[in-house]
């Protein structure tokens, strides 16, 4: 009681000396801000918060949180806009008694108060105080999360305060948020509130926030954050993990798609989904991405479609795709495309132009051994048709093991497979006796031609 008086003596005189906050002074902006009775206001956001710092100070343990209420309801009463200290204070205030109230009438009742102070917070501090921009989304989070965390019952109410979040923040929604939001779409569709396929449509947008967050930290070097977001990522995905199955994101997104087969925007997400979940083998997913690529070709769908075609064996089908995946702008994504392009016109027996788009693909990246790995391949393969003599018919794989030499030297991470084929194919180099009759020595230089041009050096089978 003799702390009250003194805080409020000390406050009239202020009042007093300053001729701060009375009805015939003040500008009508102070007078909006501190309500009617100014002195009142100033001095209850006086005496609640030093009794909130002195709470703050014991970690939110000592008795001294029971002073704060009077003081600090009334000021939520009477002066709103008083401070934003009001509602931030106020959720901590409601959630320490939440938390440490045993009768569950009183515990919902101040559910109900907590709820209030976010809502009063965004109607008279709808801006942030530095940014001045809309923090509506932000608040909305905050109390969405609160409300599934202390009332599982209301979920409904849940739900549309955090998708109303989401929606507003997009991809500056909090990590946290996203969490919540998940569990709440999960729980209306396990009460049959919403139909289940909205699990998937929500796991495709949070996934999306957070990869877009990672992204720009990563460029930003914030390693701190970036495992924080990874974290929030791995936790939404082990929640997604029992509706995640093949079948039945096909049989929702089939659905989907009969009903609106020309909708770019739900055919990428589709294939992005059904790509990112492993699900590639349906042919749902081989159909979206021709669809796609019809009505918006790009070289990243026609990748994926020659990819897919060539997983299947279907070569013939990739080349087009493959084609135009390589006019890519993404140097990576031309550079893996001119690799795949090169694999399938092996297989189709089409030498020269294969080993053309693997010299594309070495240009793109010097440092890739696959692509001499399967320049390699072709000299050994077409090995006997480049000569007509014992001698001659072998020459070929002299070059070819050169090519996976060169693999291994610049990229160790091709040295298991490079060194494989050089154990293969070295045994079928000529005889040393077969040199000889030829006319021939090891260690010379020898010019392999076929339909290609390679300088080597002439070696014996071991």
């Amino acid at each position: 009681m003799l702390l009250i008086a003194m805080l409020t003596l000390a406050t009239m005189m202020q009042a007093a000396t300053f001729k701060l906050p009375t009805a015939d002074n003040l500008p009508q902006d102070t007078m909006k801000k501190y309500g009617e009775d100014s002195v009142a206001c100033i001095t209850n956001i006086s005496l609640y918060r030093e009794f909130y710092k002195q709470w703050k100070a014991s970690d939110y343990t000592s008795a001294s949180v029971k002073e704060i209420i009077k003081p600090w309801r009334w000021v939520f009463k009477n002066c709103p806009l008083g401070s934003e200290n009001t509602y931030v204070d106020g959720v901590k205030i409601m959630q320490y008694r939440i938390e440490n109230e045993k009768n569950e009438a009183k515990k919902a009742k101040l559910i109900d108060t907590l709820m209030m102070v976010y809502d009063q917070r965004i109607e008279y501090f709808p801006n942030h105080y530095k940014t001045g921009l809309p923090q509506e989304g932000t608040i909305l989070g905050r109390k969405g999360v609160d409300l599934y965390t202390y009332d599982q019952d209301r979920y409904e109410e849940t739900y549309d305060i955090l998708k109303r979040s989401v929606d507003l923040d997009g991809d500056a929604s909090d990590g946290t948020v996203l969490i919540y939001y998940f569990r709440s779409v999960i729980k209306m569709a396990r009460k049959a509130k919403i139909d289940s396929s909205a699990i998937v449509d929500a796991y495709d947008q949070v996934i999306d926030i957070l990869d877009h967050n990672i992204k720009g930290l990563s460029a930003a070097g914030d390693t701190r954050w970036v495992e924080i977001y990874k974290n929030y990522k791995g936790n939404i995905d082990a929640t997604f993990e029992p509706f995640a199955t093949c079948p039945d994101l096909v049989r929702i997104y089939k659905k989907k798609l009969e009903k609106s087969p020309d909708d770019i925007e739900l055919l990428q997400k589709v294939t992005s989904l059904l790509d990112k979940r492993s699900c590639t083998d349906d042919p749902l997913y081989l159909n979206a991405s021709i669809k796609l690529n019809e009505l918006q070709p790009s070289p990243e769908s026609a990748y994926l479609i020659g990819r897919l075609y060539l997983q299947e064996e279907k070569y013939n089908e990739a080349i087009p795709y493959l084609e135009q995946a390589t006019k890519s702008e993404d140097v990576e994504r031309a550079h893996n495309s001119y690799k795949l392009l090169a694999e399938v016109l092996r297989a189709v027996k089409n030498y020269p132009k294969a080993r053309q788009m693997a010299m594309k693909a070495i240009e793109l990246n010097p440092n890739d051994g696959t692509p001499y790995i399967t320049i390699g391949d072709l000299y050994a393969a077409s090995a006997k048709d480049c000569g007509n003599n014992e001698f001659t018919s072998r020459v070929a794989y002299w070059a070819a093991v050169d090519k996976y030499v060169k693999a291994k030297q610049i990229d160790p991470s091709v040295a298991e497979t490079a060194n494989k084929r050089i154990a293969d194919y070295s045994v079928y180099f000529p005889s040393l006796e077969t040199i000889f009759f030829y006319d021939y020595k090891e260690g010379d230089p020898y010019t392999v031609e076929c339909w290609y041009t390679e300088q080597t050096t002439i070696r014996a089978a071991k």
